[in-house]
């Protein structure tokens, strides 16, 4: 399997996205949370599909873990067909294209529904999304953390429907890492990914979308303005709205 450059995936272009998700293993369980991570990576679209993730030696420094242990890690992703590898110059470990999400339908939506507490992870990231919006808006931002800030928000802007769940979620994790919480970002790293397994199985509704977009706009005013209470009062409404949607597409 070769290293390849880092591509769309390195350090350079993805470093920071990549921080809240990838990060050092605990002994003992190398194997299992490196799999873990790097499936969040995949689940949250951080790498999108046909993107690079960064190169072995990077993955491997920042899950400190082993090139053998990150290589079977690798190899199962690849059996499971998330990923695939490629060899020479140009080469890497690429993520595969998923199928479209509505080719799970209902089905799909009850088998995922039935492997999870759906109203904990929902209240859950409620809570951590709150959290963080109060905490960026009560501490304020630099003028590096507030143009990071803007252009998450300027991306979601006019996106096409295929790629709109994954910018809405950069927006989303960018505030949660601005939080200047590494284990708030964790945690809703982890929770986002749940609740995105369960959004990829209902429609994107273009009305919900300009409401969603609305509320995004409002939510970067109020945490630039340092308006704590307004940015979590916004961030509540969103994530009751994202609750309410998905409980009326749940079987």
């Amino acid at each position: 399997m070769s290293d390849g450059g880092s591509g769309s995936g390195g350090a350079g272009a993805a470093g920071d996205r990549l921080a809240p998700v990838l990060r050092p293993v605990r002994a003992g369980n190398g194997f299992e949370e490196a799999l873990e991570q790097i499936l969040q990576v995949v689940r949250l679209g951080l790498v999108p599909d046909g993107g690079r993730l960064p190169a072995e030696r990077e993955l491997a420094e920042r899950l400190r873990i082993s090139r053998v242990t990150l290589r079977e890690v690798l190899k199962v992703l690849q059996d499971q067909g998330i990923v695939e590898s490629r060899r020479g110059r140009y080469g890497g470990t690429f993520v595969r294209a998923r199928p479209e999400p509505a080719a799970g339908g209902e089905d799909e939506l009850r088998r995922r529904v039935e492997a999870v507490d759906v109203e904990d992870t929902l209240r859950f990231r409620e809570v951590l999304e709150v959290g963080a919006a109060g905490l960026c808006a009560a501490h304020g931002l630099t003028d590096a953390q507030a143009a990071r800030l803007r252009a998450a928000l300027d991306a979601t802007r006019d996106a096409p429907l295929a790629d709109y769940r994954r910018l809405d979620t950069m927006l989303h994790l960018t505030l949660a890492e601005l939080a200047g919480s590494p284990s708030l970002a964790a945690q809703y790293a982890a929770v986002r990914a749940t609740v995105n397994d369960l959004l990829d199985c209902i429609p994107l509704l273009v009305r919900n979308l300009e409401h969603s977009q609305a509320q995004h706009g409002a939510l970067v005013e109020a945490v630039l303005d340092g308006d704590a209470d307004g940015a979590r009062e916004v961030m509540r409404e969103h994530c009751e709205g994202t609750a309410a949607l998905l409980r009326g597409f749940l079987p």
